[in-house]
């Protein structure tokens, strides 16, 4: 096979390999990032750590609404459903933590909130 009228050699495949391995690695990078607030939300046992997550990930490419996920995900924000008791609230929202960190059975109650 012939590149521009010359043959191609090791150092062009090799260069191939490099530029495929470069871009994998760059949009590793990026996946990491766009779900960076929702994690952090997560972690944070935030009380809209899913609107939060799905925000990450659809605001990257306009970066103002991913900046805006990253510092709603470290907002102390207190949500209280007035059709239940802060206690009974904060047991759904440990509930909702559990369902999107993936783990099965029953939240620990009553656990810290940020």
């Amino acid at each position: 096979m012939d590149l521009l009228g010359q043959p191609l050699g090791f150092f062009d495949y090799l260069t191939f390999v490099a530029i495929i391995l470069g871009l994998v690695a760059i949009m590793a990078v990026v996946m990491f990032v766009m779900g960076l607030p929702g994690r952090i939300a997560i972690k944070r046992n935030h009380p809209h750590a899913e609107a939060v997550k799905i925000m990450g990930w659809m605001g990257f490419l306009a970066v103002v609404p991913w900046v805006h996920a990253f510092m709603w995900a470290f907002h102390p924000s207190m949500t209280v459903d007035i059709r239940r008791f802060p206690e009974e609230e904060r047991e759904e929202i440990l509930k909702e933590i559990a369902r999107l960190k993936g783990e099965t059975g029953n939240a620990p109650k009553g656990g810290e909130h940020a």
